[in-house]
């Protein structure tokens, strides 16, 4: 098994590229096929990195019998209506974040998993980032403690983004939020509330008939004691690029830094007041992938800015987290097992986003995730 050869299918080829040469050169991987809509991309992709099969038409990729598994990496509004046509053609999904923009939506594409016995996982990054690995890692050796507190925020300038993003609600698009309280301790969110606050410009607000500039969560996990407190925005506030996490413990806690390219700080109970906190970089974890794609951690497809997709110059490269999420995807399909997060646990982490935006419009009525979203 494993010797297994996947043949993938990338959907995208905006920041779908950045994904191409870690699936050319894993081990169990073959990139076998690229779709976008516009030809002169899709020829220039394609001669770059030698792929003899190219499709304008999703629909036509889909009835070629050869290919395996989609990687999809459109915009969001595609992502579910992609994921469930690959699962009726029988194909396996990975799809990047969020997995839908409806609750409907994500109900369909559980189903679907249930009743194929095929694979989806969501491709969220913020789950393989180095940094929390790195967390994750002090949480499985013990040196966090018991956990006590969870919070994340995700905070971005997204004017001049496509078409679909002005007067997003914040929350529609918490999943780099939402996947890391809920991933360290493989948690599910049983219930949320949440509040807007401030107001985007007016222009803005008839997209999605939401006014607010930011939306900020409390989750309630399932079967635990713990709870974690989210924040985002997308327009009208003064903020770099954030995305972050952090985590508190009884012996240890972890905070992210304030500033882009900071290091962590690790705080540490029972010392003297002044000794406390230390700063910490984050090591990286390359040793856990298979040898040809551990560059891709520090080093994206290009060599040169002027290439790389907005969201992997602003998003400081995602914490090294591609060849982890490409891994992960091709181990679970060779392995027979479920990827982190499955369809399941995908739809627990999107709905918060969705249902917590229900909230706010409700003043932040507490509101429960569905059934089908809980193991």
């Amino acid at each position: 098994m494993k010797d297994k050869k996947i043949k993938i299918a990338i959907i995208g080829l905006g920041f779908g590229a950045e994904f191409i040469p870690i699936y050319q050169k894993h081990p169990n991987a073959n990139l076998f096929a690229i779709c976008q809509r516009t030809q002169s991309k899709l020829d220039e992709i394609g001669n770059a990195f030698g792929i003899e099969h190219r499709y304008t038409s999703y629909d036509e990729l889909l009835k070629n019998p050869d290919i395996d598994a989609v990687h999809i990496n459109t915009p969001i509004p595609d992502h579910a209506s992609q994921s469930i046509k690959a699962l009726k053609a029988g194909k396996h999904v990975a799809c990047t974040v969020p997995m839908a923009t409806t609750v409907e939506e994500c109900k369909e594409i559980v189903r679907l998993t249930q009743e194929t016995g095929l694979t989806y996982m969501m491709m969220e990054t913020v789950v393989y980032a180095r940094e929390f690995l790195f967390m994750k890692e002090l949480y499985e050796k013990g040196e966090l403690g018991k956990i006590q507190f969870l919070k994340a925020s995700h905070q971005q300038d997204m004017d001049g983004w496509p078409n679909y993003w002005p007067g997003l609600p914040p929350m529609y698009y918490a999943t780099h939020c939402v996947g890391p309280v809920l991933g360290l301790t493989r948690g599910e969110a049983e219930y949320v509330s949440c509040f807007g606050s401030g107001t985007i410009r007016e222009e803005l607000h008839h997209h999605y008939n939401s006014p607010y500039a930011v939306e900020t969560t409390h989750i309630k996990f399932r079967n635990s004691d713990l709870s974690a407190h989210i924040y985002r925005s997308l327009f009208d506030v003064a903020r770099q690029y954030r995305e972050s996490f952090e985590v508190y413990g009884s012996k240890k806690s972890v905070e992210w830094p304030l500033i882009e390219g900071r290091p962590l700080t690790v705080h540490t109970a029972k010392r003297p007041e002044p000794e406390i906190p230390e700063e910490v970089e984050s090591p990286d974890y390359a040793r856990l992938l298979p040898e040809p794609i551990q560059r891709f951690t520090t080093k994206g497809v290009y060599d040169s800015d002027e290439h790389q997709h907005l969201s992997f110059t602003q998003g400081a490269g995602h914490g090294g987290s591609h060849p982890h999420l490409v891994h992960e995807f091709l181990d679970a399909l060779v392995e027979e097992r479920d990827p982190y997060p499955n369809a399941k646990q995908s739809a627990n982490i999107t709905c918060v986003g969705i249902i917590a935006h229900e909230s706010a419009k409700k003043g932040g009525e507490v509101m429960r995730l569905p059934d089908f979203t809980l193991s």
